[in-house]
């Protein structure tokens, strides 16, 4: 049993302080995975709002079959694919045209820190929704690809491809915008 599950466990014993250790530990984390669903971090925010409000108000039960991380970010794609549905004639706002809405505190500025990483974030940015979900989750999440497959509602054999596709995508796209690899 991990962290998550430890707090999660706690918190469903009575324990809030628990709730609020899962938050602060998987926040971030969920906030930017949330992220490449909807492309605006604020929504994504309110999302990952929403993730922990069901987590708190509705308790549902993590019966371990997988990490506590894997859970709790299936619960927030499904948070995150709910809004979608509900919202979906919305039209998505490109993040480079949000630029004057974002503080100097922005999550993902922060995140985002030398030139060649922002390089990097506008490829993804410009990939299709499912690309950007596997590389996320599997390289900056670290989920294996059976998790990614939980997450995802996929198999693991359709991530290992997806996966495959995603990283062509990504090197094409940085080698039109004239990223240089590093020997």
């Amino acid at each position: 049993m991990d962290n998550g599950a430890g707090s999660y466990h706690r918190f469903l014993a009575g324990d809030d302080e628990g709730l609020y250790e899962i938050i602060m530990g998987y926040r971030t984390g969920l906030m930017l995975y949330l992220n490449s669903f909807v492309q605006d971090i604020h929504t994504a925010e309110e999302l990952t709002e929403d993730t922990f409000a069901e987590l708190a108000v509705n308790c549902p039960k993590y019966s371990e079959k997988s990490s506590f991380k894997t859970w709790l970010y299936a619960i927030g794609r499904n948070t995150t694919t709910k809004y979608l549905r509900k919202h979906s004639k919305l039209s998505i706002v490109p993040l480079e045209s949000q630029k004057h809405l974002a503080d100097e505190k922005n999550i993902e500025s922060n995140y985002i820190k030398s030139e060649q990483k922002r390089i990097v974030h506008k490829a993804l940015h410009s990939l299709r929704s499912e690309y950007r979900q596997v590389l996320y989750l599997s390289y900056f999440e670290e989920f294996s690809n059976a998790e990614t497959a939980m997450i995802m509602k996929k198999t693991k054999r359709q991530v290992e491809t997806l996966l495959y596709n995603a990283k062509q995508a990504l090197r094409s796209e940085l080698e039109r915008s004239g990223f240089e690899y590093e020997e």
